[in-house]
């Protein structure tokens, strides 16, 4: 897990959201381990508790959870309700602006779809 961390948004959120797209992308699968607080925080250098808020966010989110003597384990399903909320909120909070953009400079989906697979046979 590697981060470039950013000034913008305090560092316990940007772990989380990296954890969140780790699960989303595959390669946290439900019932895989997440690095201990430990780990987390000497492999990054910053305070234990930090990591603690991102992964109690995590948990308040049933995204992972807690076995006692054992560390942290993504949930059953974690994937399949990120994808939920984080479609949702797309739709919610990015769509408008960028579908606004699009029709200020004249772009349709069917120029946007084509562009997308001339840069997948590439």
């Amino acid at each position: 897990m590697s981060i470039a961390w950013n000034d913008s948004t305090p560092i316990y959120r940007q772990l989380r959201d990296r954890v969140v797209a780790m699960i989303l992308d595959g390669v946290l699968k439900q019932g895989d381990p997440l690095p201990s607080v430990r780990q987390v925080a000497g492999d990054f250098q910053i305070n234990p508790i930090t990591v603690s808020k991102a992964y109690q966010e995590l948990v308040d989110e049933n995204l992972v959870e807690k076995r006692r003597g054992l560390g942290m384990y993504v949930t059953d399903g974690a994937r399949e309700a990120l994808l939920k909320s984080e479609r949702e909120r797309f739709l919610r909070e990015e769509w408008p602006a960028l579908h606004a953009r699009l029709v200020r400079l004249g772009l349709d989906l069917g120029q946007l779809m084509e562009q997308a697979r001339q840069e997948e046979s590439k």
